[in-house]
C-alpha cells in the first residue's frame, strides 16, 4: 500500500469524520507493507500484512484463502481505462471485485497514478508499484472524492448506497459499471451522477454534484 493513500482512508466504523493514523512496521520505497491504521475514536486498528490493508469494520472475522487474481484480455483493460477517462497521474484510482484484476495493467498504461485493487483476492498478488491492495465494507473508507474515478461490478453491493459511492470521485470523476443492473442509471441519478454512456456490458456516469 502506498503511503500516501493512508491519508485518503476514514474509519470504516466511525465514518468518513474520522481519519486514521499509520503505524508503519516495515516500509519500503514509500509502500507499507507491516503495520495498521488506528481510528482515535473507536481505538479500531485495521491490519496492513503484506501491503495488503483489511479495512472491513467490526465484526470482522478470518478471511478464506485467497486465489490469485485472473489474467484479464489486455484489450479489456485498455477499454477500461478509456472508460476510467485517466490518462496520467497524480491521483488514485479504484477499481472494485473482479475488475481489480486489472490493476496492474491499468499502473502501467496510466503513468503516475496508483490504483487501488479492493478485493479479498487482491491478498494472493505481491507489491507492485502502482498497485494498493485493500478491503472494505459495504460503505468503501475514502474521504470524500479521494478517487480520480472508480469501476464497480454490476452486482456489486455497493450499488445498493449509491450515495457514498458518488461521493468517493470529485465532481466531474467518472463511475464505471461493468454488467449494470436495469435500475444503475436511475441509482446514479439519485446520487447526482448522471450516465453519458451505456451498452449492455458497461455504463459510464459522470458525478455532476459536489
Amino acid at each position: 500500500m502506498h503511503l500516501l493513500l493512508t491519508d485518503r482512508l476514514t474509519c470504516p466504523r466511525c465514518g468518513p469524520g474520522f481519519g486514521l493514523i499509520l503505524r508503519a512496521d516495515q516500509l519500503l520505497e514509500r509502500r507499507v507493507l507491516e503495520g495498521g491504521l488506528g481510528c482515535p475514536n473507536c481505538r479500531d486498528l485495521f491490519p496492513i500484512r503484506g501491503g495488503f490493508a483489511d479495512l472491513r469494520p467490526p465484526p470482522r472475522g478470518e478471511l478464506p484463502p485467497a486465489s490469485p487474481l485472473p489474467h484479464p484480455d489486455a484489450e479489456e483493460t485498455v477499454r477500461l481505462a478509456a472508460l476510467l477517462g485517466v490518462v496520467e497521474g497524480p491521483g488514485n484510482v479504484g477499481l472494485v471485485g473482479a475488475l481489480a484484476a486489472h490493476a496492474a495493467g491499468l499502473a502501467e498504461r496510466i503513468p503516475g497514478i496508483e490504483v487501488v485493487a479492493i478485493a479479498a483476492d487482491a491478498r494472493a498478488e505481491p507489491e507492485r508499484e502502482g498497485v494498493s491492495r485493500m478491503l472494505g465494507g459495504p460503505e468503501l473508507p475514502f474521504h470524500p472524492g479521494s478517487l480520480r474515478a472508480l469501476a464497480v461490478p454490476g452486482g456489486a453491493a455497493l450499488l445498493a448506497h449509491p450515495e457514498p459511492l458518488s461521493g468517493l470521485v470529485p465532481r466531474g470523476g467518472r463511475i464505471v459499471v461493468e454488467d449494470p443492473p436495469a435500475d444503475a442509471e436511475e441509482l446514479l441519478a439519485r446520487a447526482g451522477a448522471r450516465v453519458v454512456a451505456r451498452d449492455e456490458c458497461w455504463l459510464v456516469a459522470l458525478r455532476e454534484t459536489g
